[in-house]
């Protein structure tokens, strides 16, 4: 599509309603809408904070969204209808990578509990109606997949030897505390949550167990970005430019700033900073550098390439989430749209904006996270 051709974006329309959760890989959201790229771009966009990932299927789906923050693996949720409602959706933008850890309680650790092989022990002395209890935001999610990565590991049957429960993201730490939840596998900052209180602590995390792994995408319905694709275009280049200024280190600590307030996640900025910065604390007494524990842009990260889909596809069915006569050769490409996300980067080159204001003492040109 030339210059010349590109539809224009209609000022006039109803605002986007896009969906994301309290998470602080919501970040892209977060600086698209503080530095102004949304407006520069002729988008009116009303962001919505959404409980959990149900929710946000469902809103998507039923068009009470036009676009929203999800876990990768939901685009197979939603377009197979399995576990829900169908509709044929898309994604022409990788949010991240990584960003998710696993939290244990702390009543573990003083059971004796201090790695897989101890788990592994716990586990299968309780296992029957006492079996341990663990929790994942979705279903079909990176964390479900990461946790019986890990499990398998350990040596454990996800479905025999723990009971694995879907919680909304907010809500883990408060079931770990209560003693409802054992465990769980969430993104941040509640893994960092449960440790600065003193209830969990984390054997492992998700850069360590899949170095590379596809976390949250943009999910459109495919009718939406066919209808409106000017809209969508511009939404894509906006999140994409926000994606690159939060992958900035000197950006960081501004962008928890931000998370922390009360249109966001509303919660004290140290819970945020500290992963979000490249320092994660597992709770045992060990501050490691992990600089790679967000990935917002850098390697290329933002492009939705077929071929990942097509190996998250194996994974989904490997691990007994999608039926296998389900996972067509077909389905990755039609999910995963690398032609949007590089017609979107072209309307980003057309149509850039003239100037971005970033906040005192903050750059977009710093070098990326080595």
């Amino acid at each position: 599509m030339t210059t010349a051709t590109k539809p224009a974006v209609r000022r006039n329309r109803r605002p986007l309603r896009v969906g994301f959760v309290a998470l602080s890989d919501a970040a892209p959201f977060a600086a698209a809408r503080e530095l102004g790229l949304f407006t520069a771009r002729g988008l009116t966009v009303d962001l919505r904070r959404e409980v959990g990932w149900a929710s946000v299927r469902d809103k998507v789906i039923y068009g009470e969204l036009e676009a929203a923050q999800a876990p990768a693996p939901m685009l197979w949720s939603a377009q197979l209808g399995l576990g829900g409602p169908t509709a044929s959706v898309l994604t022409a933008l990788v949010l991240n990578l990584h960003g998710n850890a696993l939290t244990l309680s702390t009543r573990l650790r003083t059971a004796g509990v201090h790695d897989a092989a101890t788990f592994r022990a716990e586990a299968l002395r309780r296992r029957g109606d006492g079996r341990l209890t663990l929790g994942v935001v979705f279903k079909y999610s990176s964390h479900h997949l990461l946790l019986r990565q890990w499990l398998a590991a350990a040596g454990l049957d996800a479905e025999r030897d723990v009971r694995i429960v879907v919680v909304p993201p907010a809500q883990m730490f408060r079931n770990l505390a209560a003693g409802t939840l054992d465990g769980y596998c969430a993104g941040e900052p509640w893994n960092t949550v449960a440790v600065q209180a003193g209830e969990g602590w984390c054997p492992a995390w998700s850069a360590r167990l899949a170095p590379g792994h596809l976390e949250k995408v943009l999910m459109v319905r495919a009718d939406f970005a066919q209808e409106r694709p000017a809209e969508h275009l511009a939404l894509v280049a906006a999140l994409t430019e926000a994606c690159a200024w939060c992958d900035v280190p000197a950006n960081r600590p501004q962008l928890a700033a931000w998370l922390a307030g009360p249109r966001y996640l509303d919660l004290p900025v140290e819970a945020i900073r500290t992963a979000l910065t490249g320092h994660f604390d597992d709770g045992c007494g060990h501050a490691a550098a992990v600089p790679d524990f967000h990935i917002f842009s850098r390697g290329g990260a933002n492009v939705p390439q077929p071929a990942a889909a097509a190996a998250l596809q194996s994974e989904l069915v490997a691990a007994g989430l999608l039926p296998r006569e389900l996972a067509t050769a077909d389905l990755p490409r039609r999910l995963f749209r690398d032609d949007l996300h590089r017609a979107a980067l072209r309307e980003s080159t057309d149509h850039a904006p003239a100037h971005i204001t970033h906040p005192r003492g903050f750059s977009s040109s710093e070098p990326c996270l080595a």
